[in-house]
């Protein structure tokens, strides 16, 4: 078996009733099982408290309906709280945002002060020493802003700032994986050449762990990075070399500009653009720590925290062997659509078209299933596999998810998994399987599955893709697209139904 990613697991000392947000994303779904493994009793925040219905340690933790930015409903999420961990970001990079993430703070720290919450802990991002917040980008600024915000709240807080968080399914991680991967020669941004402290993922979730039993003195900022201080072009070398691939060409030029090259890595790797670019614009400058006065509080014990090179080791690991608990496209896109949904009555007057596909299958249902269930990722959407990817690619350029992004796991999904450019809404095992649509879309769009047995005993599958057009646009688009149904979503699902007859039962 491979090693595991996540924090060492430690016996329980004195257990605290803890609360997480953003416990639907990358760090936070990775957190929660390590708190309980510490001892401490754990309540989720969460918008939509389904989209954890699936998690392995659902069954074990408190989960409670609130947004960050609601003060009646986080009130009522801090009650009885003694830690408080803040892992929420606005991810657009369209304006307002950095007001967004400001209005959240101010609200969270307000109400966890009411609350009387012992302890705040914060992971932000790693800034660079000597450099004035007005020559930040954006999302480094706006997260050094919600650090103060916490110091000066009244509350004790603990910020961590971590630079790149290496870990399977972590966006810098993806990034530097893919272009690395498909990019034997690679003509680069000037950023390749900025200095970098890299993190572990296990050593960032040690650290937030150890957090929760810090002395309520302590209310001050934490550097925290690994033993490897590198530029980009270090770490994609150390990549190629980790991963048995050639040795990289790597031609860094000044005229991709960290918007362009926002542009250059959405289009490369499976990171959409909305993503890609504040990672970008955070390389401009260097990013290393200036202390690492954490380990007078959490000790590093041998190996720790651990080098660039095991970090990637790791999660080449984890990859391979199909073991990612989280991605970082477990949190919501920049642009995703949210309610209603597709079961609402009457749509409030509107549209909803919709593409019906039935089929009597001559295999077993778990057979069936099996096929449905793996969908997408590495085994496709079994129809007309060109459309797909003119799809993917146009909505890619247009700033979308594209098609690339794939599946955390190849057989298995729960609600909230991205899947290309989907994400799971529902999922029944063995029934049901609800894909909302993340691409760029003039409305919204979801795609059903289902596995049923008649009367007669027969095995039928059930296919419904729906639309519900925004404006006229999204009625132009749905007549222009109609005529190529017959192709797409009939090729479709007579394919998964050749597909599951083809399983062994």
């Amino acid at each position: 078996m491979s090693e595991p990613e996540q924090a060492p697991r430690q016996a329980p000392r004195g257990g605290r009733h803890v609360l997480v947000t953003g416990a639907t994303g990358y760090i936070g779904g990775r957190l929660v099982p390590e708190l309980l493994a510490a001892g401490h009793r754990v309540r989720c925040l969460a918008r939509s408290p389904h989209k954890l219905r699936d998690h392995p340690w659902a069954g074990r933790v408190e989960v409670v309906r609130a947004d960050v930015s609601d003060a009646a409903s986080l009130a009522a999420a801090l009650r009885g709280i003694e830690v408080a961990y803040y892992l929420v970001h606005a991810l657009n990079t369209g304006t307002g945002f950095e007001d967004t993430d400001r209005r959240a703070a101010r609200t969270f720290a307000e109400q966890a002060r009411a609350a009387g919450v012992a302890r705040i802990v914060y992971l932000g991002g790693l800034t660079p020493a000597g450099v004035e917040a007005a020559q930040l980008s954006p999302h480094l600024r706006s997260r050094a802003e919600v650090g103060e915000i916490f110091l000066a709240s009244g509350v004790p807080s603990a910020v961590l700032r971590a630079a790149v968080i290496i870990g399977s399914g972590s966006a810098s991680f993806e990034m530097l994986r893919h272009l690395t991967e498909r990019l034997p020669v690679m003509v680069t941004p000037s950023w390749v050449r900025t200095r970098i402290q890299p993190i572990a993922v296990r050593d960032v979730l040690r650290y937030l762990v150890a957090c929760a039993g810090l002395p309520g003195s302590v209310n001050r900022c934490f550097d925290i990075g690994g033993p490897d201080v590198m530029t980009y072009r270090d770490m994609m070398r150390a990549y190629a070399e980790v991963a048995g691939l050639p040795h990289r060409l790597i031609v860094p030029v000044p005229l991709l500009t960290p918007r362009v090259s926002g542009y250059w890595v959405g289009l490369v790797t499976p990171v959409p653009h909305g993503i890609a670019r504040p990672l970008a614009e955070s390389l401009r400058h260097e990013v290393v720590c200036q202390e690492h006065d954490i380990a007078e509080w959490v000790p590093d014990g041998p190996g720790r925290p651990l080098p660039f090179t095991q970090a990637l080791r790791l999660a080449l690991r984890r990859v391979q062997d199909a073991q990612v608990t989280t991605r970082w496209s477990s949190a919501s896109v920049p642009g995703a659509p949210s309610d209603p949904l597709p079961t609402d009555p009457d749509w409030a007057g509107g549209s909803l078209y919709s593409d019906h596909r039935t089929l009597v299958v001559e295999a077993g249902p778990q057979a069936l299933w099996r096929v449905v269930e793996g969908i997408g990722g590495e085994h496709g959407w079994y129809s007309f596999p060109l459309a797909w990817a003119v799809r993917g690619l146009l909505d890619r350029l247009v700033g979308g998810v594209g098609l690339r992004r794939g599946r955390r796991d190849a057989h298995r999904l729960r609600v909230g998994d991205s899947l290309d450019f989907w994400r799971v809404e529902e999922i029944s095992p063995g029934r049901l399987l609800r894909l909302r649509a993340e691409m760029r879309l003039p409305g919204l769009a979801w795609l059903e599955m289902r596995v049923e047995q008649d009367g007669a005993g027969r095995i039928r599958y059930r296919q419904r893709a729906l639309f519900h057009p925004r404006g006229l646009l999204g009625h132009l688009y749905w007549w222009s697209v109609a005529p190529f149904h017959a192709v797409v979503f009939g090729g479709m699902a007579r394919n998964i139904a050749e597909a599951a007859r083809r399983e062994p039962d």
